[in-house]
């Protein structure tokens, strides 16, 4: 998938994912435009996406279609209230999406002090090919790590040891970007995972059972 969204990817999983079927990316990641810049662009083969005023990528073969916002809502949050901030964005944004063929010219750098650990999927296999990994199981989430995150991910390790596995790697996956204005900000919550890791990008943590689990700080 090579995100903006084209229209028949973004249809598919919008449609499947209420049915039951196994869908990879159930949330599809689209570029909103307006009418405006639609009319514009309509015709056109590629277009810069620019970023504070610098080029990051080209927009190759751009395709545009209706965003049907109310329907987009209604089957990925299960709900229409304008009150639900994510809704509230949607419905705000442009009338059209565009999607197309993705080149980035440069990596993505935001300079906040976190880009350590903002790795590539090539950079994970890699780090979890260090770390000697048998399998991976990943905990997403928007606040610092409590209770009962940590006895999840305890099961979950555990639960992978008695399947057969040896070196099963956790995959924090903290959630960086816009959030609610209530949550935790991003930079305090990567020091607590960091002081939970010994202050390094990645440590073995004693689990209850005596075995020995690997935790990894990633953010996109």
């Amino acid at each position: 998938m090579k995100p903006p969204t084209v229209r028949c990817h973004y249809v598919a999983p919008n449609h499947k994912m209420r049915r039951g079927g196994v869908i990879n990316l159930s949330v599809p990641v689209v570029l909103p435009v307006s009418t405006a810049d639609k009319e514009r662009l309509d015709g056109v083969t590629a277009m810069a996406l620019v970023y504070e005023g610098r080029r990051v990528a080209i927009l190759r073969n751009p395709e545009f279609y209706e965003h049907r916002k109310e329907e987009r809502c209604a089957r990925q949050w299960g709900t229409t209230c304008k009150d639900h901030p994510y809704i509230k964005m949607v419905m705000e944004s442009g009338d059209w999406l565009v999607g197309g063929d993705l080149q980035v010219l440069d990596r993505i750098c935001w300079n906040d002090g976190l880009d350590q650990y903002r790795l590539t999927p090539t950079e994970l296999k890699q780090k979890f090919k260090e770390m000697n990994a048998d399998a991976v199981f990943a905990f997403q989430l928007r606040n610092p790590v409590h209770n009962g995150h940590a006895l999840l991910m305890q099961d979950t390790h555990k639960r992978l040891i008695e399947r057969g596995y040896r070196r099963p790697v956790l995959l924090l996956h903290p959630l960086g970007g816009w959030t609610k204005d209530d949550d935790v900000p991003l930079p305090w919550r990567m020091k607590q995972h960091a002081a939970c890791a010994g202050g390094g990008r990645s440590v073995a943590l004693q689990s209850s059972n005596g075995g020995r689990r690997q935790l990894l700080h990633r953010r996109p």
